[in-house]
């Protein structure tokens, strides 16, 4: 089943007295439960791509279809309930918040919405469980490793049970061993828990944890390649 598309996507940015144009006529088909890597040279749209796809930023013209409702036409305090109930985001540098700890942060999509916490514990507990962080629950970011901290950043991500998680360079700040950690973590959560995943990276063996890897070039799609069997163990 089909749970995100784009039709003719295009993204321009001013620059003062010129005009670039990032995006340039995007058409993408992803299925539910699908693993997709985005890659591409720097400047090649990848970044901006995603961002899209999350409603971070409005397309300059075409369709976004989340589920079959097309995000592009939502007012911004619509799109921002989407954002939080319905796309999970996995960023480079984390993006926790130092004065709470793991669980408040995992929390934090519950808090920014107005929901009750504690009818949530029960999934808290299982997601805390699931990303291997039981015994640090109650530790502040910075009592943390980089790779403990991106953990949080993906159970935070999954504590609205998203449709997609959109993640943007997510072992780009990690050491090779914890990227391997990381990975297969992403990749788990799609194999055994049906997770949509979308994921812009620059590494090749990362991108291997994918069953689709979009390739981008000059704002557009330069090849689709189908990941038959992973290289990756």
């Amino acid at each position: 089943m089909q749970i995100l598309k784009t039709e003719n996507l295009i993204k321009d940015f001013d620059m003062g007295e010129i005009c670039v144009r990032v995006l340039n006529g995007i058409d993408l088909e992803i299925e539910s439960g699908e693993f997709v890597a985005i890659m591409g040279p720097s400047g090649s749209g990848k970044s901006t791509l995603l961002y899209l796809l999350g409603g971070l930023e409005p397309p300059t013209s075409g369709r976004i279809l989340l589920d079959n409702k097309d995000i592009s036409l939502l007012k911004d305090n619509e799109m921002s309930r989407v954002r939080r109930k319905e796309i999970g985001f996995v960023f480079q540098f984390y993006n926790l918040i130092p004065v709470l700890n793991v669980e408040e942060n995992i929390l934090m999509p519950i808090t920014l919405d107005g929901g009750d916490t504690d009818k949530y514990k029960a999934q808290l507990d299982e997601i805390i469980n699931i990303v291997g962080l039981a015994d640090r629950r109650k530790h502040l970011p910075s009592q943390l490793s980089g790779g403990q901290q991106q953990r949080v950043a993906i159970a935070r991500a999954l504590i609205n049970d998203p449709k997609i998680i959109l993640a943007d360079e997510p072992t780009g700040n990690l050491d090779s061993k914890t990227a391997v950690e990381i990975n297969t973590l992403l990749r788990d959560l799609k194999n055994k828990r049906g997770k949509t995943i979308v994921m812009v990276t620059h590494d090749r063996q990362t991108a291997q944890y994918a069953d689709r890897i979009i390739h981008l070039k000059d704002g557009k799609i330069e090849k689709d390649e189908h990941i038959i069997t992973s290289t990756v163990t």
